[in-house]
């Protein structure tokens, strides 16, 4: 994009809505690749960084482009950051995640704020961290209440229930949940969503219910169990080809809340093909949410169909991502 003189010195060019265009489509390509197939399948989204960085530092850009062309920027940090997640990378992600809101900031898009913030979260809860958490979250529900984003608020209010689940607020984590549920009833109403939270659907309210409830399910205390199974077998049912790793988490939770109601015959079904799906998809984090699992299993009588999954998840586990 950049001209040069023949000396090769870049000469400044004038960025058109045609340029942003091509980097918010190159953005968009990206993200159902990281959907799809998970994070280490997305690497060149450091080459769609570099252009815009080009094109900031040197295009001539007119005003009313400006605050789009910032938004694309933090898009694709904000993108690189849950893909440097989604393989393991915690410090990489933090820094592409802080990078994002600095340049959602400039650009003055709290809706892209609130997501950003939202998946810092992500990160604190996959790390079993609840107060860090929910202090992003938090952040989160600000920003989307300021950008008055009824979406991002319905995204953040259901993963602060996790967090409060996992933090062993029973009552707190069923409030929060009720709240986003109620929001999301509303969801026809709502304008087109950002590309950025385009992913929150049914299926993605589904689980987040029967992830809340898992949380919430213990040997000692299994009732919501029960609950979870629905929401999650729903949510699976809805999960197509393009949210593999959507479907495979699904699909790890709703096995092990068939486990943890000593139904091993389905968990064995079920955590097969999770681990199946998970195989081909580039991320780790199936790896990791197989634990709960893994433990689960490993206090079933001797089962040949156990035993079986359980030298399955071994060797998933131990093996590099494709």
């Amino acid at each position: 994009m950049v001209t040069t003189t023949g000396d090769g010195m870049p000469l400044p060019i004038r960025i058109e809505t045609t340029d942003v265009e091509g980097l918010e489509a190159a953005v968009g390509v990206l993200r159902a690749l990281d959907y799809r197939q998970g994070g280490g399948f997305c690497r060149d989204a450091v080459r769609v960084v570099k252009t815009a960085s080009l094109l900031l530092h040197w295009g001539v850009v007119p005003e009313p482009l400006r605050a789009r062309l910032f938004t694309v920027l933090a898009d694709v940090h904000n993108l690189l950051g849950w893909t440097e997640f989604d393989i393991g990378h915690g410090g990489p992600a933090r820094r592409r995640f802080e990078r994002a809101l600095e340049l959602a900031t400039e650009a003055g898009n709290d809706n892209l704020v609130a997501n950003i913030r939202y998946r810092l979260g992500r990160v604190h809860l996959h790390r079993h961290d609840v107060t860090g958490a929910l202090t992003e979250f938090a952040h989160g529900r600000a920003a989307a209440l300021r950008s008055d984003s009824r979406r991002a608020l319905a995204i953040l209010t259901a993963n602060d229930a996790w967090a409060l689940a996992m933090g062993g607020a029973e009552r707190a984590a069923l409030l929060r949940l009720e709240e986003a549920e109620a929001a999301f009833a509303q969801a026809g109403t709502w304008p087109e969503p950002r590309p950025w939270e385009a992913f929150f659907g049914a299926a993605d309210m589904a689980a987040m219910r029967g992830t809340v409830l898992t949380e919430l399910a213990s040997p000692a205390s299994p009732a919501h169990s029960g609950d979870a199974i629905t929401q999650l077998t729903d949510a699976a049912g809805r999960y197509g080809a393009e949210m593999a790793r959507s479907r495979s988490l699904t699909l790890i939770m709703l096995a092990q809340n068939h486990a943890l109601r000593g139904d091993f015959d389905e968990a064995g079904r079920v955590g097969v093909e999770a681990v199946d799906l998970a195989r081909g998809l580039g991320s780790v984090r199936p790896k990791d949410r197989l634990a709960p699992l893994e433990r689960l299993l490993r206090e079933c009588p001797a089962d040949p169909g156990v035993t079986a999954l359980l030298d399955q998840i071994t060797r998933y586990r131990s093996e590099p991502l494709p």
